[in-house]
């Protein structure tokens, strides 16, 4: 699919743009068809020049333009600013509303399961309380320097 979009030039934090006519997979600075026109949104009012046989016969082929290349040909009066698309609202599922009868569906019973037994005499400790019970504590011994004295 051929897309009529904007291609950026210019320096650093001073963009300015081309129009251009590019394939839809190719990068937004990659390669294109036909540059079409230009556009500066720097300058005061913004500057828009496109050359309006040249959009119109891309146009007339099928070119598609993206949402702010379409904004700028409507200004410079070469094609209609489409329609702004609706917002779509997604619709919530209603619940399916079913009879429930006894013999639809079975009453469920609670089922809970006994505690495993332990070994005999055996009491469970925290893991944090059983570790610190099993260390041995530690025993610091600090070696002295001797330092060699001149005389």
């Amino acid at each position: 699919m051929v897309k009529i979009r904007l291609r950026r030039v210019g320096a650093k934090k001073k963009p300015s743009y081309r129009l251009v006519v590019a394939d839809a997979r190719a990068p937004r600075d990659g390669a294109f068809i036909d540059i079409i026109g230009h556009y500066n949104p720097l300058t005061n009012p913004e500057t828009i020049v496109i050359d309006g046989e040249k959009a119109l016969s891309w146009l007339k082929q099928g070119a598609q333009p993206t949402a702010i290349a379409a904004r700028l040909l409507s200004k410079a009066g070469i094609a209609k600013e489409p329609k702004p698309a609706k917002a779509r609202v997604a619709k919530k599922p209603e619940p399916a509303k079913a009879a429930v009868t006894e013999e639809a569906e079975p009453a469920k019973t609670a089922v809970t399961e006994e505690p495993k037994p332990t070994k005999a005499g055996a009491t469970k400790k925290p893991r944090a309380a059983k570790a610190a019970a099993t260390k041995k504590p530690k025993t610091t011994t600090k070696k002295s320097k001797t330092t060699k004295e001149k005389t």
